[in-house]
């Protein structure tokens, strides 16, 4: 029990232990703003990880790059867009709404509309469907000469 307590409050501390000491900023209004920046990057390396909570080394060079870029006076969007200029799109967490990205934030709406559409349709095309004629005689004769009933 005591094994399963250690392990809970380890797995709960390690993404504090990503920011590591030598990379927090004197300034706490600046560290305030890399936090808040790091947060919304996402780690290259990791899957959906912000930066901010990923160990890996890259999430590590994004950490000081946010940090030297706002030191050198760069405005939060500035930070963001030179990351994103550097690494792409994906960095971002939460992908912008414009351009191309629309296309992709409108395609899970359009497609639920369309496949609602589609099956309404479906269901009245088949509620005005006519009942199929019944079997010929011909048929009758043949289908119990089929299932042996003479």
């Amino acid at each position: 029990m005591r094994g399963l307590a250690l392990c809970l409050a380890l797995l709960l501390a390690a993404p504090a232990l990503a920011v590591q000491p030598d990379e927090i900023l004197s300034d706490p209004v600046l560290e305030e703003r890399a936090r808040d920046i790091s947060a919304g990057l996402r780690c290259p390396v990791c899957r959906n990880e912000s930066i901010d909570d990923s160990s890996a080394p890259v999430s590590r060079d994004l950490r000081l790059l946010v940090r030297e870029r706002l030191v050198a006076g760069y405005s939060d969007r500035e930070v963001v867009a030179y990351i994103v200029d550097r690494y792409g799109e994906y960095v971002l967490l939460e992908p912008t709404k414009d351009g191309a990205n629309m296309i992709l934030w409108l395609a899970a709406p359009a497609l639920l509309i369309a496949a609602l559409g589609i099956g309404y349709g479906a269901i009245r095309a088949r509620a005005s469907a006519e009942a199929p004629d019944g079997l010929s005689d011909d048929e009758e004769a043949r289908l119990s000469e089929l299932l042996g009933k003479r």
